[in-house]
């Protein structure tokens, strides 16, 4: 997360968002507060436009359009905070929840798994540790007649 306000919000070391492009919202939050819980709009929203950013890739704005479709409305991110009384704490904490879901939008997708078989040696374990689990049970049991 930058530290400075004013020149966008970082996301990794190649990408950072402009101010101009995030749009802030303020409301009443709901929980302790205090006196002032009725009358502080603490309450943060913090929404960024994916698809008009001029700030992403054609690759990256597809990839987080992909990644993040069941977040995004129209095409937007928003990302609420109201965790804390003072809003202060919640706007940072809003930067840095929107900071961490584009960067993860981003990352490179997960190797595939490759399919292996087990060794034989593995089954040969397998089915002795389960004939001796037999052996064990059966020596349990009640003798018969």
């Amino acid at each position: 997360m930058s530290t400075v306000p004013h020149r966008g919000l970082a996301v990794s070391p190649a990408l950072s968002i402009p101010e101009a492009e995030l749009a802030w919202r303020f409301s009443r939050a709901s929980g302790p507060g205090g006196q002032g819980v009725n009358t502080t709009d603490s309450r943060v929203e913090l929404s960024w436009d994916v698809a008009a950013s001029a700030v992403l890739s054609d690759s990256q704005r597809a990839r987080l359009l992909e990644r993040l479709d069941k977040r995004l409305v129209g095409g937007v991110l928003t990302v609420t905070a109201s965790e804390h009384r003072e809003q202060l704490r919640n706007r940072a904490a809003a930067r840095t929840r929107l900071a961490a879901l584009v960067a993860e939008g981003l990352a490179p997708p997960a190797r595939k798994r490759r399919a292996t078989r087990p060794t034989r040696g593995s089954q040969e374990r397998r089915l002795a540790a389960k004939k001796q689990r037999t052996t064990t049970k059966q020596m349990r049991r009640r003798p018969t007649d």
